[in-house]
């Protein structure tokens, strides 16, 4: 998306180190991870909701649903087309100076975070219709109910209840054509610093997920030539 003056325009401090452009990952945090923070610029400032969202195929790059209730003031900045910003979080830790250390590098000291996000703004849209909204709240449901033994499905619910829910939410459609994903996993310490992360991170039990991206992802790409 481009910035004032034509520049390009990025949403958050990226090093390119930490840098994430496939969209598949991006795509695969999004639905690990859907509870987003949905942000809206609009003529009554800025408001910010947690909304679960989906992700599904379209567009450019995908295309972003989720619902949200109708007396909920952000509904007013949507449907006006306000700037809108949504942030998803994946995993995150504490990375403690105590244990994990292994190289002498005096910026190594410092305890830091490791995190994962991906954050795109586009302009939105609002839907009022029932049958969209069943089919967005199916979606989020089954995403949510697949891996347990007796999945859960919205039609187990009174039919009277279901109805009288959907009157009272309305749907999210936002198209994304930006898109900008950090992955801050320790690419830039060295190799003795990031096994000490990851024997860290297992040792005391602390984020088993985080500790597997440090080992998949903390390497720096390889370069051609």
């Amino acid at each position: 998306m481009g910035g004032r003056n034509g520049h390009s325009k990025t949403f958050m401090y990226l090093p390119i180190a930490f840098q994430e452009t496939n969209l598949e990952v991006l795509h695969a945090l999004i639905r690990a991870h859907p509870l987003a923070t949905l942000i809206t610029a609009g003529a009554g400032g800025l408001l910010a909701n947690l909304v679960p969202f989906t992700v599904v195929d379209g567009g450019d790059k995908g295309i972003l649903r989720a619902h949200i209730a109708k007396a909920n003031d952000q509904v007013n900045a949507l449907s006006s087309g306000a700037e809108t910003l949504v942030v998803f979080q994946g995993p995150e830790a504490y990375i403690t100076h105590r244990g994990t250390r292994r190289s002498k590098n005096t910026d190594a000291w410092f305890p830091r975070g490791t995190t994962q996000s991906c954050r795109r703004v586009e302009t939105p849209r609002v839907i009022d219709d029932s049958e969209w909204l069943r089919s967005q709240i199916h979606d989020l449901t089954t995403t949510q109910e697949h891996k347990r033994a007796e999945p859960w499905k919205v039609s187990d619910a009174p039919e009277p209840f279901i109805s009288g829910q959907i009157r009272a939410i309305i749907g999210v459609e936002i198209p994304i054509s930006t898109i900008e994903g950090k992955w801050k996993v320790s690419q830039n310490r060295s190799a003795v610093d990031r096994e000490g992360v990851e024997k860290g991170l297992r040792e005391e039990g602390l984020n088993e997920e985080m500790a597997r991206l440090v080992v998949q992802r903390g390497a720096p790409p390889k370069q051609d030539g």
